[in-house]
């Protein structure tokens, strides 16, 4: 607990004034100036005594209304505590916030104990600490006041927004997400569930990491194999792509989160299995149908930025092309769009906040869908889907 104390301006003009009082009766003879000075030198040095006499303690509880706070979604923290001190005169209470959220978290305070409540909303990513409880006490006249604090700091994460997209438009393969995903998969009572040998080629990201320890050798997953993974969002975060400082830079890679949290809730919410990796093939989280899943998946995302290089796409993707393909990046030029291979994916999107000349039509060509991604997250995917419509074949 920190405790802060000091006069107030009003105190600070009070003892300068009766010093000057002394000061001034001495060279005109005054003495009721004397008397006025001592007066007031004693009010200030009563109004110290006043706000530091109560001895406070107590605890102080926090609880925020959800477990994870979205960009511009509104939350609410309650405050439980219970202080023990003498009256005070006057108090007023306030929330350390930081910059990553707002709200008013300050206000008069109530007698002795009791609960407090007030509203934040998300403004950026990441993991932020609220607190602690600042409790602020000035005496009658406004002379001195007295700042404590009380109680831990409580960690909020504020996750990407999640906007709501239109449907896929077209459905990828025979069937669409829930179909492919019952038809593709092989049931629990198949007899080929067993782990293989890894076979060069085979997607690093199919190793049976269990089988492989037990066995002291490379295993895959015999069913995720011989099965395409439903759907594929890969959100490109290399430096590269994002190396322009600024705030506009900035809003353009939270535009990309954004729509990669919102591209991998959708495709899950229309059937899809869905995984979600960087350009390094570093897995982000999958999503199987699950609220852990998804919760994950957001958590993640809440604390990534632009860093590192980007592997070759068709590597990440290995060897088998996943149904709908969502890439997301920033600035690309002619040259690294037409080293982007969709390897087969169905249904290849490709986003970028910053598409040099060239790059759209060397992307096409390779069978991507291009659609310049800016503010309006939905509004880019919209833009997206009617290209999709009566595709063909994708190249590889």
């Amino acid at each position: 607990m920190r405790r802060r104390r000091a006069l107030t301006f009003r105190g600070a003009g009070a003892l300068i004034a009766a010093l000057g009082c002394v000061i001034v009766a001495n060279l005109v003879g005054a003495p009721i100036l004397i008397y006025i000075g001592v007066l007031l030198a004693l009010l200030t040095g009563f109004a110290l005594i006043v706000v530091h006499a109560p001895r406070r303690s107590g605890t102080v509880s926090r609880q925020v209304s959800t477990d994870l706070l979205t960009v511009s979604a509104t939350s609410r923290v309650t405050l439980r505590f219970a202080l023990r001190s003498i009256r005070i005169p006057h108090g007023l209470w306030h929330d350390l916030l930081p910059d990553a959220v707002s709200g008013d978290s300050s206000g008069e305070y109530p007698p002795e104990s009791g609960q407090l409540t007030y509203l934040i909303t998300g403004i950026r990513r990441g993991v932020w600490p609220i607190g602690p409880l600042m409790l602020r006490t000035v005496d009658p006249f406004g002379l001195a006041q007295r700042e404590q604090s009380f109680g831990d700091r409580r960690t909020v994460t504020v996750v990407p927004e999640v906007v709501a997209l239109a449907p896929l438009s077209v459905k990828v393969g025979a069937a669409g997400g829930t179909a492919q995903t019952s038809s593709s998969r092989l049931g629990q009572g198949s007899d080929n569930l067993s782990p293989r040998h890894y076979i060069p080629g085979d997607s690093m990201r199919r190793i049976h990491w269990r089988a492989t320890a037990h066995r002291g050798q490379l295993m895959v997953r015999q069913e995720e194999e011989e099965s395409s993974p439903d759907a594929l969002v890969v959100l490109d975060r290399s430096s590269a792509r994002w190396d322009t400082p600024g705030v506009e830079a900035d809003a353009a890679f939270e535009a990309a989160v954004s729509l990669c949290a919102s591209a991998a809730v959708h495709l899950a919410d229309e059937g899809y299995g869905v995984e979600v990796i960087d350009s390094a093939g570093l897995s982000l989280g999958m999503l199987r149908g699950h609220e852990d899943d998804r919760d994950g998946l957001l958590v993640a995302l809440a604390m990534v930025s632009p860093r590192g290089e980007s592997r070759d796409l068709a590597a990440l993707i290995g060897g088998t092309p996943p149904g709908p393909l969502v890439y997301i990046t920033g600035r690309i030029d002619e040259e690294d769009a037409a080293l982007l291979r969709p390897s087969g994916a169905a249904a290849a999107l490709l986003f970028s906040t910053t598409p040099l000349a060239g790059a759209s039509a060397a992307a096409a060509q390779r069978g991507w869908t291009v659609t310049a991604l800016g503010d309006d997250v939905a509004a880019a995917w919209q833009d997206a889907l009617p290209a999709r419509i009566g595709a063909g074949d994708v190249p590889r």
